[in-house]
């Protein structure tokens, strides 16, 4: 066994509520509140509510789990991956740039399934739904920044799988022995995932984090019925298998001093966010020149930017998923409908002829300065040329949205509130945000997520 498993394991076991700063606890909250906001507006997605009411049903359960935002019933594990599943779907959950993924939506789902079964047949506090969720976090952000995923593999569904299992571990106080088994299990779940998936617009994808969700507790389970894992899963896997490298001088870099969390990023535009630095510069530019109020002044539009983001060069998306995964796309839709939210990717706005016309103009290629700026920067340079001769030029270093540039609280919640209400009342929006608010002091917070007749 290597030291890391050991100093993973040691760190999840011995992490407490009152060892964790305030400053990554209220980090912490933000996540929470946002992965919520981001499965509540999922929900309202028509394949979503399909696949609910596929995957559950009307009638209560003493121990199944009502699934916020509709009026279905289903078991843990099945909620955990429906959770996952609508929490991906509009492309607007949190993410960690070093991971180069998503570990909130991998995480929450699982612990937020487990409280509301009332599985553990106990009270469950803020505090300790805080730490488990921060030690969950942790592990699967760093798995994932320690090892080097094969280019044709898509994250989702790989690493997260790992911190959604801990942080169960931790909320039924698993001891070392019994972790470090877990961390060696879980891997072993992982799913072979695909990156052609957003690039071609198949919603299949948007099931990748439900999965880990839902295989955490499958890992669970199984050490409960003493299965066993190989002596190092993290280093087959994650370091021959579906990733040539594995780093664990950066994955034990600072265990329990630095805090994943602290290094996540916000979205506000309802894309990929290998898009937003090209929004940001593209938005930057419609504030400040008013001829792009008419966007048949527009002659080109040229987009400099890294190489992850230079691959979503698709004009005419064929859905949703796709849509979010275009560059093109983005620019048009944001210059016809003057913002970037989700309604701009969805419905009529995937067929407007004008988002269409404007597409074809836009044209990205890489920009090899800004390919080795990764993974700390993010940067794009969007130049406009309109037809009467004069260009239009900004660029940005990096996305808004990360610990370098955030956003505003006030701005975070609004989106909470924008993506909560396609499902809830504005009443129940605000109970649920005013409760997340204060999570660590509740010493149930079952009842936090009962908001029926809120």
């Amino acid at each position: 066994m290597t030291n890391r498993n050991d100093a993973l394991s040691k760190f999840c076991v011995d992490m407490h509520f009152e060892n964790i700063h305030q400053d990554v606890v209220e980090r912490a909250k933000l996540i929470i509140i946002d992965c919520i906001g981001a499965i509540l507006g999922g929900m309202a997605e028509k394949d979503a509510i399909k696949l609910v009411k596929l995957r559950s049903q009307k009638a209560t359960n003493t121990h199944f789990v009502k699934i916020i935002g509709t009026e279905y019933w289903a078991e843990k594990s099945q909620a955990a991956l429906l959770y996952g599943t609508a929490g991906t779907v509009l492309e607007m959950d949190e993410g960690h740039q070093f991971a180069k993924g998503h570990p909130g939506i991998h995480v929450l789902p699982a612990i937020l399934s487990l409280v509301q079964s009332n599985w553990l047949g106990r009270k469950i506090s803020g505090q300790e739904f805080l730490t488990s969720f921060i030690v969950g976090y942790d592990i699967a952000a760093r798995i994932g920044s320690g090892s080097k995923l094969r280019h044709s593999m898509h994250p989702h569904g790989t690493w997260g799988v790992l911190g959604a299992s801990i942080a169960i571990g931790k909320l039924l106080d698993l001891n070392i022995m019994q972790t470090k088994e877990l961390l060696n299990i879980s891997s072993s779940l992982t799913t072979a995932t695909s990156r052609k998936t957003m690039l071609e617009g198949g919603t299949v994808r948007n099931i990748y984090a439900g999965l880990s969700n839902q295989m955490a507790f499958l890992a669970i389970d199984l050490i409960s019925s003493n299965f066993t894992g190989e002596i190092d899963g993290i280093q087959s896997v994650f370091g021959t298998i579906i990733s040539d490298e594995l780093n664990d001088e950066m994955i034990l870099d600072r265990l329990g001093e630095n805090f994943e969390v602290m290094r996540n990023y916000f979205k506000l535009h309802a894309c990929c966010r290998y898009n937003h630095a090209t929004l940001d510069a593209l938005c930057t530019l419609m504030e400040q020149n008013p001829e792009l109020l008419d966007v048949d002044n527009i002659e080109a539009i040229n987009v400099e930017s890294y190489s992850l983001a230079a691959e979503l060069n698709d004009p005419t998306p064929k859905n949703m998923l796709a849509a979010k995964f275009s560059i093109p796309f983005a620019v048009a839709t944001t210059l016809i409908n003057k913002n970037s939210n989700v309604e701009s990717f969805s419905g009529t706005a995937l067929t407007d002829s004008k988002v269409l016309k404007i597409a074809k103009k836009v044209h990205i290629i890489e920009n090899p300065l800004m390919t080795a700026s990764l993974p700390d920067f993010r940067p794009a340079k969007v130049t406009i040329t309109l037809k009467i001769g004069k260009i239009l030029s900004h660029e940005v270093a990096t996305n808004k949205g990360d610990w370098k540039s955030p956003y505003s609280p006030d701005e975070l919640k609004d989106k909470f509130f924008s993506l909560a209400e396609r499902s809830l009342s504005r009443e129940q929006t605000k109970y649920l945000y005013n409760s997340l608010a204060s999570l660590e002091s509740y010493d149930d917070i079952r009842a936090i997520f009962d908001i029926t007749h809120k």
